[in-house]
């Protein structure tokens, strides 16, 4: 009994008290069945509930929110629908994949009641139904999906799983907001092989990088070599801009030929006097 038909009741029924021990036995009474009436028939439904009237076992009328009165003995009060949106937990235990893989999935499903006397009259326990057929729906988007597409495409999964489930709870008067997949445990020794794969796809990708640029570097090379080849003067000065670089560094000791060191201090004088000629003739 709500709150309100309650005070309503305690207040006829203090009428009635009052007015009997006052002599007035007919009023008293009178107001003791008003009293008696009223905790039977005034009903009240909170903004989210709706209440399914069955008039002498036939359907009468859904009811809430609000206050409203229902006739005593010939009307009943067959089911109280909660239209706010509910969350049902299931899983799906060592279900195999399309690929033959064994996993255990965890997903929730959000949904509501929009329709209460469907709910009501329809089926016996919508709360039940929707958990046994989320879980048959489960099942069978786990079979029917590969196992890289439910690792990888969770919301395509979600979205699939979704529409299932929709479509056989919609004459229940049930709509689905939305599924979600939580979890997609495999077996460890799968895991293990998933992992070995994963690590020799990024060993490939690596070896693909250095090896473009490998070549990348070979070309300039080249590049650089030409270059060289009609500059001896540019060759000698880089030769010695990498002797320059490498002494830079404390405590190194570099051990260069002589011979080499004479090539440079003759050949580097030699191909600049040489280019100093070539410019001055043109």
């Amino acid at each position: 009994m709500n709150p309100i038909t309650s005070l309503v009741t305690i207040i006829f029924a203090a009428i009635g008290a009052l007015l009997f021990v006052a002599g007035l036995q007919a009023a008293g009474i009178g107001f003791a069945i008003l009293a008696v009436l009223t905790a039977f028939s005034l009903k009240m439904a909170n903004n989210w509930e709706r209440f399914v009237i069955l008039r002498a076992g036939k359907l009468s009328s859904v009811k809430g929110p609000g206050l409203f009165v229902i006739i005593p003995v010939i009307d009943s009060v067959t089911a109280v629908i909660d239209e706010r949106i509910q969350t049902t937990q299931f899983n799906a235990e060592q279900a195999l994949t399309r690929d033959t893989v064994p996993v255990n999935v965890d997903a929730v499903v959000f949904w509501h009641v929009h329709d209460a006397q469907r709910a009501a009259l329809n089926i016996t326990d919508y709360r039940s139904a929707i958990d046994r057929v989320a879980q048959t729906s489960l099942r069978e988007m786990i079979g029917a999906s590969h196992l890289s597409a439910l690792l990888a495409e969770r919301k395509a999964a979600d979205e699939v799983l979704r529409t299932e489930i929709a479509g056989k709870t919609a004459d229940w008067g049930i709509s689905v907001n939305s599924v979600e997949i939580r979890d997609v445990a495999i077996p460890v020794a799968l895991q293990d092989a998933m992992s070995r794969q994963a690590q020799a796809e990024r060993e490939k990708e690596a070896r693909v990088i250095l090896g473009s640029a490998e070549a990348a570097i070979a070309a300039k090379f080249v590049e650089a070599a030409r270059t060289y080849a009609g500059e001896p003067a540019a060759l000698h000065l880089r030769a010695m801009n990498i002797i320059y670089e490498t002494t830079k560094e404390r405590g190194a000791t570099i051990l260069i030929p002589t011979s080499m060191v004479d090539s440079m201090s003759v050949a580097l004088p030699a191909a600049m006097a040489q280019a100093g000629a070539l410019g001055g003739k043109s």
